[in-house]
């Protein structure tokens, strides 16, 4: 009887564990699934987190933050007053990081560039910090999408992955999210996309090529390098490293279109170097490096980079491996190879990889740089158009539906390649002003699935997209999905169903900015009534500019930073004319706004504030 019952008390206790077991293999259900921890996604899962939701991150690689923790340390924006949101937020964490490690008055705080420059690894460190303060929100990584269930009314009910020893994973939600460069998720769910660029007569887009073809944009890695001896690490030979590839080298040398293989940008922009060394460097003696923009030898390979948006693991690996040799390999050449000239020798090695960096891949970042992709054929199409003057107004075209702004005109590295790898020549390349400009909600619904909201691999042209792949836009734009994801679900209703002017109003009042506006800033007491009426139009049409002004930056600064884009401000204290106050008054009456208070305004900021307290206090 003893035994017997030794017996059963040892099934009551592996069924005990068996059910423990199976509680841990539940199918996870949260508010909000978000599929990429890019800067976009951590934005989207941190402002729905804020807003009470529970939410699941998932993160295919390791290594959460995108490009931002993978090597893009020198992000791509014109001027501070661009900042907004989420990013801004995080760009304030990595000031105060450096600030309270080094002390205020450090070369590491005047080096971080307001903490717009921040070392990969206190990048990765301050996105998990900002992450972890959230209790609702769960961070995944290693789990790669498998498939997604979608009903016959296009709502996602649920999303397969499989972690890092190949387990399955189901995860449920109420809203899903693709944070993915690639759209993966959108793609999974039978959302339409495009992939290359549209033909000229497409949109009527002066960048687009003559025909459609299938090219996207150049990838390339963002390598961290250094100079300071101490922490430097010369690259090893990579697997499958051919030294045939790179003689072509030698003879561009010879003949002086090659002069050198690293180029400081504080000494001016080149074509004649292969590792662009930005400028402003990172603090700590670290550099972020970068395709060199019209070179005679590029980093980035437009001419393999097609199959990679819709590939399967094995075509984007091999694709990630032929980059690993290029980039990789040729600076091994460089520093290494016996008929190098000495000299060139010498300026390769005076960089190497960092020792403190990607420790656990070479010192080498996990994530290339997926410059475009998929892109969603949404709601909304974003084309050059939105980028481009209306009239004369110094503005960019005004978008009612705003949901996110940026500074940053089309921008194209080359989408083809001529001639042979070394020795050829990328085609497609541009590089445009604009001022700064909206960005309409449209772009990251799809037209059908209620439930999926697409902040990265966004609805826009080849062109359009070029503008907006950038990582504070993107980081802009998620957090606008996470805000509009909460409001779907308090309301019961399909994402394209949100009012845009609802979103605005959450993102407002949290700091974000939807309309670009030099003087007032996130912590100024009527930077929510600004942005309000900014957001109506009250801020377009107030100056003009001849078009071959049109995009015309501040001073400048350094490297690609200027001040302030000029006459973008709301000037509050200057007398309101009668020009204007009638122009006002009009957009007023048209949202249901009136009042003595609006007629009796001496100044713009009496007029804004008393437009701004009668729309939501009805004083």
């Amino acid at each position: 009887m003893l035994r017997l019952f030794r017996l059963n008390l040892l099934v009551a206790f592996l069924l005990t564990l068996s059910g423990v077991a199976a509680a841990e293999q539940k199918t996870p259900q949260s508010d909000v699934v978000i599929y990429g921890a890019t800067p976009s996604g951590i934005a989207a899962a941190i402002s729905a987190g804020r807003a009470g939701k529970s939410v699941l991150l998932i993160e295919p690689t390791a290594r959460p933050g995108g490009l931002v923790t993978n090597g893009l340390t020198h992000p791509d924006f014109h001027c501070f007053e661009a900042l907004t949101g989420a990013y801004k937020e995080f760009t304030g964490r990595v000031l105060a990081y450096y600030t309270e490690k080094y002390g205020a008055d450090s070369p590491q705080v005047k080096t971080s560039l307001q903490g717009t420059h921040g070392e990969p690894k206190v990048n990765l460190l301050v996105y998990r910090q900002m992450l972890d303060e959230i209790p609702g929100v769960k961070l995944l990584t290693e789990y790669r999408l498998d498939q997604v269930d979608v009903g016959d009314d296009h709502q996602i009910r649920s999303i397969t992955l499989h972690g890092p020893q190949d387990q399955p994973l189901t995860a449920v939600g109420k809203i899903f999210i693709d944070g993915s460069y690639e759209g993966d998720l959108m793609a999974a769910a039978g959302v339409p996309f495009a992939v290359g660029r549209e033909a000229k007569s497409e949109y009527g887009e002066s960048l687009a090529p003559a025909e459609a073809d299938d090219c996207v944009q150049g990838y390339n890695f963002r390598l961290t390098f250094t100079d300071q001896p101490q922490n430097r690490v010369y690259p090893e030979k990579p697997e499958g490293y051919n030294r045939e590839d790179f003689l072509p080298l030698l003879k561009l040398l010879e003949s002086g279109k090659l002069t050198g293989a690293m180029h400081r940008m504080t000494n001016g922009h080149t074509t004649k170097a292969i590792y662009k060394v930005q400028d402003p460097n990172l603090p700590n003696g670290k550099f972020d490096i970068n395709d060199m923009s019209r070179g005679v030898v590029r980093l980035s390979l437009p001419q393999i980079n097609n199959a990679w948006p819709t590939g399967d693991p094995q075509t984007r690996d091999e694709i990630f491996a032929a980059h690993v040799r290029h980039n990789v390999g040729m600076l091994y050449f460089l520093q290494n190879d016996s008929e190098v000239p000495a000299e060139i020798q010498e300026n390769a090695r005076e960089f190497g990889l960092c020792r403190d960096e990607f420790v656990e891949n070479d010192h080498l970042p996990v994530q290339l740089y997926v410059r475009e992709a998929r892109r969603m054929k949404g709601s909304q199409v974003f084309t050059q158009d939105y980028v481009s003057q209306a009239g004369d107004d110094v503005r960019a075209r005004f978008a009612p539906d705003a949901i996110a702004m940026g500074d940053y005109g089309p921008n194209c590295h080359g989408a083809d390649h001529e001639g042979p790898t070394i020795g050829g020549k990328h085609t497609g390349e541009f590089y445009q002003l604009a001022a700064p400009y909206q960005i309409p909600y449209g772009v990251i619904t799809p037209q059908q699935h209620p439930n999926l909201l697409v902040p990265c691999a966004i609805s826009s042209s080849h062109v359009g997209f070029c503008a907006l792949r950038l990582e504070p836009i993107w980081a802009s734009l998620g957090e606008a999905a996470g805000v509009a994801a909460a409001i779907a679900i308090d309301e019961e209703k399909g994402v394209q169903a949100v009012e845009p002017a609802a979103i605005r109003n959450q993102l407002h009042a949290a700091g974000a900015a939807t309309i670009y506006v030099t003087d007032i800033p996130r912590e100024h007491p009527d930077f929510v009534a600004v942005q309000w009426w900014g957001a109506l139009g009250g801020l377009h049409g107030l100056q003009s500019i001849p078009a071959d002004q049109y995009g015309k930056r501040g001073k400048h600064l350094r490297g690609q930073y200027y001040h302030a884009f000029p006459r973008h401000s709301a000037e509050l204290d200057q007398p309101l004319d009668d020009s204007v106050k009638a122009a006002w008054l009009a957009i007023a009456a048209k949202n249901q706004i009136s009042g003595e208070a609006l007629s009796a305004a001496a100044t713009r900021g009496d007029f804004i504030r008393s437009a701004y307290r009668i729309a939501h206090d009805g004083q």
